[in-house]
Formats: C-alpha cells, structure tokens, sequence
C-alpha cells in the first residue's frame, strides 16, 4: 500500500520539491495552499489531490488532515513548510508584524501537530516534520522576530516528539540556512545581501529548495524510525561554523 503524505505550502519553492521526491518514491501527497491556481499547476505535474488551507486556521487543517485520510485510508507523514520571513530589528517591529509572524509560522505548525499526531497515534505512527531557521540558534542581526519564532518552533518540536513517541509518533524540524526560493528573493536577489548572506555560509553557497527537500523527504522515511525530537541544521555550516571568507 503506498504512504499517504499532507504538506502545507505544498506549491512553494522547497514543497514542490517535497511532493516531487514523496511521489517519485510512490507516495501519495495531499498538497495543501492558500492560492488554488499554483496548487492546480503542481496536480497537472504530479497528479495528486489538491486543498485550498489557510494554515493559520486550526479547523482548515484538521479539515485537510481528515481529507488526507479519506483520500489515502492513512497518514503516515505531514509537514508544515507555511512561514514569512521578517527582517527588522526589534525597535522597528510592530505589534502586528510580531503577530503575523506567530501567526505564520509558529500557529500552522501547532495546528499541524494538534491535527495530525492523533491520528498517527491512533493509525500506527507516522512523522511530522516542521520548519525551523538557522537564525534559532545564531544571533542574527534584524532576526528577533523569526528567530523568536522558530525557536519556538523547535521547542514544540521536542515536546510534542516526547507526547506522541511511545504511539510512534516522530516530530522533527529542519532548519536552513538562506535557501534560494521566492519568500527569500529580496535578499539573495539584491547583489550586496547576496554577498554579505554567502560570506555567513562556510560552504559558500546559499540553499537549494532541493536541499531542504531531501532533508525533509530523509525525515519522512519510513527508515528513520529511530529518530525524533531532532532539529537537523541544512545550513552551509552558517549555525554551527565560524570561518573567514
């Protein structure tokens, strides 16, 4: 029987590779957005269903969570790649910017957890994979707001992983360095931030969708029954390296 996935931001630079490698493998995805027509495009290529989510909202996921199910008879993995990206520093952050960006990140990925580890419990197991930053765990100039967030995102990451583990629950995040897609473009389009971001990255290059996919869709292996609560840094070494470029 082939593996039934849901990835939120499923038409994004890294979910469309995400949903590429699961269907490549023989998986099946509900891919889930907030705009149709990207969504429409992906399913033309990949032939699988599709469902307008707006992430934020805990009962649209659940909804899709339940479709997933109806769709596949199981769900063996789900991911939330929903985010934003804020660059201020603190004095220049609004309260309504601090509130999108919970809302972003830090809300979908609670929303995906609550809707989808309680199945898994009860339908054998599975792996959630949330989405992380390098920025979590280097201080960052302009970073207080996303890097707050996803700081919380890997505390989530670990407790849900100890709530669910004994039904074979896994919970993981991974967490990039600047990866080249369209949420990133501002500044890895403009040559002085894309010059400044390669001189933080030792590997001296910046991110690839694929990159990040093959992280999440190695997470999602049914292989890796052995690992959870884990936040695996895909980063050109930028978190855990200090070298002169």
């Amino acid at each position: 029987m082939s593996h039934g996935y849901l990835v939120i931001g499923a038409a994004g630079g890294i979910g469309s590779e995400v949903c590429r490698r699961l269907v490549a493998a023989g998986g099946r995805v509900l891919m889930c957005g907030r705009r149709a027509a990207p969504l429409e495009q992906l399913a033309t290529q990949l032939g699988q269903p599709t469902a307008v989510v707006d992430a934020r909202d805990w009962a649209e996921t659940a909804a899709a969570v339940a479709r997933a199910v109806d769709e596949f008879g199981r769900l063996d993995g789900a991911v939330n790649l929903a985010g934003s990206l804020l660059l201020k520093p603190a004095h220049l952050t609004s309260l309504e910017d601090w509130r999108e960006t919970i809302d972003q990140n830090l809300t979908t990925a609670m929303g995906l957890v609550r809707a989808a580890a309680p199945v898994m419990r009860t339908g054998g197991g599975g792996a959630i994979v949330l989405m992380s930053s390098g920025a979590a765990m280097v201080g960052l100039p302009n970073h207080e707001a996303i890097a707050a967030v996803k700081a919380g995102i890997e505390g989530l990451t670990r407790a849900a992983a100890a709530t669910y583990a004994s039904a074979g629950v896994r919970v993981n995040a991974v967490a990039p360095g600047l990866t080249q897609t369209p949420l990133t473009e501002r500044v890895w389009s403009n040559p002085r931030g894309a010059e400044t971001s390669l001189a933080m990255h030792p590997l001296g290059r910046l991110g690839t969708p694929g990159d990040i996919a093959s992280a999440i869709h190695w997470l999602l292996s049914p292989e890796q029954t052995w690992i959870t609560g884990h936040t695996l840094t895909v980063d050109g070494g930028l978190s855990r390296l200090k070298t002169a470029r």
